[in-house]
């Protein structure tokens, strides 16, 4: 098993930027990709960013391009996504997840979620 908990998130106003962390337990944290994805209300979970097990290798959501960046520190068990020039659009709860080897943008391929942190975008 392995254990995520998301912090970081907030209200903060448009333009603005947050850093979302997520810190790993349970297993051996470098064996594992690791995904960033949201849901607003009323919609579906969407993708937003994800990271290979060394950190040489990142995906994002078109959405996300430009704008948000995803890190790990395999030392500290964390993966961050730094988030700048946020917008109304971006509010949401966003979650990591963790996945086995081998990276993916497929929400329903990661085996373990964290329980959300709320992002709100005040416009």
């Amino acid at each position: 098993q392995v254990q995520l908990v998301e912090s970081g998130g907030g209200l903060v106003q448009a333009g603005g930027s947050l850093r979302l962390s997520c810190v790993a337990s349970g297993r051996p944290f470098s064996n594992y990709a690791m995904g960033w994805f949201r849901q607003a209300p009323g919609k579906e979970r969407e993708f937003v960013a994800a990271i290979g097990r060394s950190g040489g290798s990142t995906y994002y959501a078109d959405s996300a391009k430009g704008r948000f960046t995803i890190s790990r520190d395999n030392a500290k068990n964390t993966v961050y996504l730094q988030m700048n020039s946020l917008k109304f659009e971006d509010t949401a709860v966003y979650y990591c997840a963790a996945k086995y080897v081998v990276t993916t943008t497929e929400a329903n391929e990661y085996s373990y979620w964290g329980q959300g942190t709320q992002v709100t975008v005040s416009s």
